[in-house]
């Protein structure tokens, strides 16, 4: 928003008009009593927003206000296990562990979506995993197999998922023979 340069309420007003489904948008305060009277404020908007709240002890107890209301949260900023068992115990709709961000500390961040998709089935919660900071094509693939609901694909990254060398080969050799037979 600040490479925009606009107002976030008009822009949050327009993305609405034009996706329809989930749509985030961010709390900046991170004091519970405020996050909850942004969240209020934002999700007010459209019934689609979903207020992305960060891993902090005040943002679960915002969390748990916030879904006592009906208003759908992604705790963002997770890389643990353990932060995404206490963001569903609190009733959050989703969960974001940042998969690039603890590959690039060191961390297996596919390894981290799988344990958090596994307590998840194992306790019947109904918070969605959103495998975040995706890098690569295998992270997508990886996320998937691991049981991640959602995946947030940077459109670079999507249009590498479309390309495979043996694909460009066929299509070459299909339009060559086809040039060959259209004369």
């Amino acid at each position: 928003m600040a490479r925009e340069g606009r107002d976030f309420f008009e822009v949050l007003k327009e993305i609405v008009s034009l996706v329809d489904g989930p749509i985030s948008a961010e709390v900046v305060s991170t004091e519970a009593l405020a996050m909850v009277a942004e969240a209020e404020k934002l999700a007010a908007i459209h019934p689609n927003v979903v207020i992305k709240i960060p891993m902090l002890p005040e943002g679960i107890k915002a969390v748990k206000t916030l879904e006592t209301r009906g208003i759908k949260t992604n705790v963002t900023l997770v890389f643990s296990a353990n932060q995404a068992l206490l963001a569903a115990l609190a009733g959050a709709s989703y969960v974001s562990p940042f998969v690039g961000r603890l590959d690039d500390a060191g961390h297996d961040g596919i390894g981290v979506v799988a344990d958090i998709v596994e307590i998840f089935d194992t306790y019947g919660f109904d918070t969605q995993v959103i495998a975040a900071s995706i890098r690569h094509p295998l992270h997508v693939v990886a996320a998937a197999q691991a049981g991640a609901h959602i995946a947030t694909v940077p459109y670079k990254v999507l249009m590498q998922m479309f390309k495979h060398p043996l694909t460009d080969v066929g299509v070459k050799r299909f339009l060559d023979d086809w040039a060959k037979i259209s004369r």
